[in-house]
């Protein structure tokens, strides 16, 4: 619980974000002044799982497993069950060793019934862990998709982490092939390289959410989580900067032709963001702390700002002559530094 809580407390400082390793203004939408199109006609709804939702944007994984998690998370599922949008929480990781921990989901559950949610869980715990505890945390939750998320750098910093990752990639394959919901393989805000991307080929994931670096940065928030004179802080200042960003990770994944959905996050802090990430070939673009930022200041401050992103993005569509989020790809200029 100490370790989830340091989590969000830390995560909102900036010193923690690794804006100096965003790419988005390397990235510029082609301008349209004749784009044959109302504004008033536009619509962002989008299809996943069998449902639809209001937005291709959701709200990505961030905190689960605490007392203070709970709160913030009845906040972000309500205001996602009114605006339709799908939900990412963080990592039932303590549900393996806890069983009072899925108390949490069915507490979520009971308050807003509707809202669609996505579980999640670490590659290094999925090493371990049968497929029927997998399947019992997407039953726990009502899940339509689990995320698998990668965090090596964040698991060989944390001082009681475990970073287990041999016969990762078998044991993915295994769950996609056996788990009963789509299953979406996200890093942790270090991005992934063409050469992994190459690797991932042949997996029947659902999705690949590239959660590249230049926003939250879990090197960074592990190392504070340690004393300043300890291996592991010292460490983390080493690779503070460690990772592919969010805009070559989309550059990657379009370079590679994956087989399956490429989602985009990792320092995605406006609808322009967000519609950058689209026009590189994501088809969802997710947003983790600005969320939690919003909410723990309240439902009001985050409905306003979930409800920004959409005007925004919908703007970007108007400039860019796009009538759909589909009809945002490729129209960008990368400018080289």
């Amino acid at each position: 619980e100490q370790r989830k809580s340091d989590h969000i407390r830390i995560a909102l400082s900036d010193q923690v974000q690794a804006f100096e390793k965003n790419e988005f203004h390397r990235i510029e939408l082609v301008h349209e002044a004749l784009p044959e199109l109302n504004f008033s006609s536009l619509s962002l709804e989008t299809e996943a799982f069998g449902h639809r939702f209001a937005s291709p944007m959701f709200v990505s994984s961030m905190t689960a497993g605490h007392p203070e998690g709970l709160d913030v998370n009845l906040l972000l599922a309500e205001v996602c069950s009114e605006k339709n949008w799908l939900m990412g929480v963080g990592s039932q990781r303590r549900q393996l060793t806890d069983p009072l921990a899925q108390k949490e989901w069915l507490t979520l559950r009971q308050k807003v019934p509707h809202v669609r949610l996505m579980g999640n869980l670490g590659l290094s715990q999925l090493t371990q862990t049968p497929l029927e505890c997998v399947e019992d945390l997407v039953k726990s939750l009502e899940a339509v998709a689990m995320i698998i998320h990668s965090n090596p750098l964040q698991e060989v910093l944390q001082p009681e982490g475990t970073p287990h990752f041999a016969n990762g990639l078998k044991a993915l394959e295994e769950l996609c092939h056996n788990l009963s919901v789509p299953v979406i393989l996200k890093e942790t805000g270090c991005g992934f390289s063409s050469s992994t991307l190459e690797r991932l080929k042949t997996l029947p994931l659902y999705a690949l959410d590239v959660s590249g670096n230049g926003g939250t940065h879990w090197g960074r928030i592990e190392g504070f989580r340690s004393s300043e004179k300890s291996i592991h802080f010292n460490a983390s200042q080493t690779f503070k900067n460690w990772g592919v960003s969010t805009v070559q990770s989309l550059v990657n994944a379009q370079q590679t032709s994956l087989p399956f959905s490429v989602w985009g996050s990792g320092g995605v802090r406006s609808g322009l963001d967000a519609a950058k990430c689209m026009a590189l070939g994501a088809e969802w673009v997710g947003f983790a702390q600005p969320m939690i930022e919003k909410a723990i200041k309240g439902k009001n401050d985050l409905i306003e700002f979930m409800t920004q992103l959409e005007f925004e993005l919908k703007v970007a569509l108007f400039c860019t002559g796009s009538a759909s989020v589909q009809e945002l790809k490729n129209k960008y200029i990368k400018k080289e530094l």
